[in-house]
């Protein structure tokens, strides 16, 4: 099995690191996408949506390393459940942005989407 990340694809047996999951690396897109659509949030959304959405998004990754990192399948499935829980968060939010006008979030949602499958998909091989 292949998984392939912008720059070059890898044998599962290549995987060395929690950086070489495409799912670590959609997520990371994710999170670059949700700090550069708050940026343009109202300066009273700070403590608001903002806060929310970029800790939701910052939550996503970090559950997939740390679960990685812990070395135990047990463990590393209850954190990508975790990951999939913060992108349904993060998800949410989105849509009350886009409900309360504050931008346009569908390339956003796609991406949301796609590590969501992504993330089941992985959740589902894991025994």
């Amino acid at each position: 099995m292949l998984l392939k990340s912008r720059h070059w694809a890898l044998a599962v047996s290549e995987i060395k690191s929690y950086r070489d999951l495409l799912v670590w690396q959609r997520s990371m897109d994710l999170c670059a996408a949700v700090y550069e659509l708050t940026k343009h949030f109202p300066p009273d959304e700070r403590f608001g949506l903002t806060s929310q959405l970029r800790r939701g998004s910052v939550a996503i990754p970090s559950h997939i390393a740390e679960g990685y990192g812990r070395m135990n399948t047990g463990d590393y499935r209850r954190f990508l459940t975790m990951a999939f829980g913060s992108l349904m968060q993060v998800e949410t939010q989105l849509l009350l942005a886009e409900r309360f006008e504050l931008a346009s979030v569908k390339s956003s949602l796609v991406q949301c989407d796609e590590l969501g499958r992504m993330l089941n998909s992985l959740i589902s091989k894991i025994v």
